[in-house]
């Protein structure tokens, strides 16, 4: 496996970095249809920025990616971007989100970042290995949770 560089007019870079962000409160609202809005969402803002997914997935309660992000964009802006759109458009499409979020604020503050070197088999892996891991471990139902004061 070749390791490749992209470049632009007058700047040739390989910028990878691995990025994990969760809901607010860790809750696990990542699931059924909304797994599926939140996974366009996300790849459309990316492409906007011309940021290029190398390996992503939607866990219940987090979110990993690995992402080669253009140097003219830094991280933290990028990010800022990426979970303050995102958080929008999520409320938009499942209104019904407002009541356990309030203020539009669906991702937490913060979020997890380190570069990756020429080790991005191993992370890709690990990302890969997230999704099984969690699966066998949260074996969440297509069912909503039902309120148990209102029934």
């Amino acid at each position: 496996m070749g390791i490749k560089a992209q470049s632009s007019a007058h700047t040739t870079w390989l910028c990878k970095y691995h990025i994990a962000f969760s809901p607010k409160y860790r809750r696990k609202v990542i699931f059924n249809n909304i797994r599926a809005s939140i996974g366009e969402i996300l790849r459309d803002l990316c492409k906007y920025k011309d940021v290029e997914i190398i390996e992503g997935r939607l866990m219940p309660d987090h979110v990993h990616m690995l992402v080669s992000i253009p140097p003219k964009i830094g991280v933290s802006s990028f990010m800022g971007y990426l979970k303050g759109k995102s958080s929008l458009m999520i409320f938009d499409r499942h209104a019904n989100l407002k009541y356990k979020f309030g203020n539009r604020k669906f991702w937490v503050e913060g979020f997890y970042v380190t570069t990756v070197g020429l080790n991005e088999a191993t992370i890709q892996n690990y990302i890969r290995e997230q999704e099984k891991s969690g699966l066998i471990s949260d074996k969440l139902s297509s069912k909503e949770y039902i309120d148990s004061v209102k029934g």
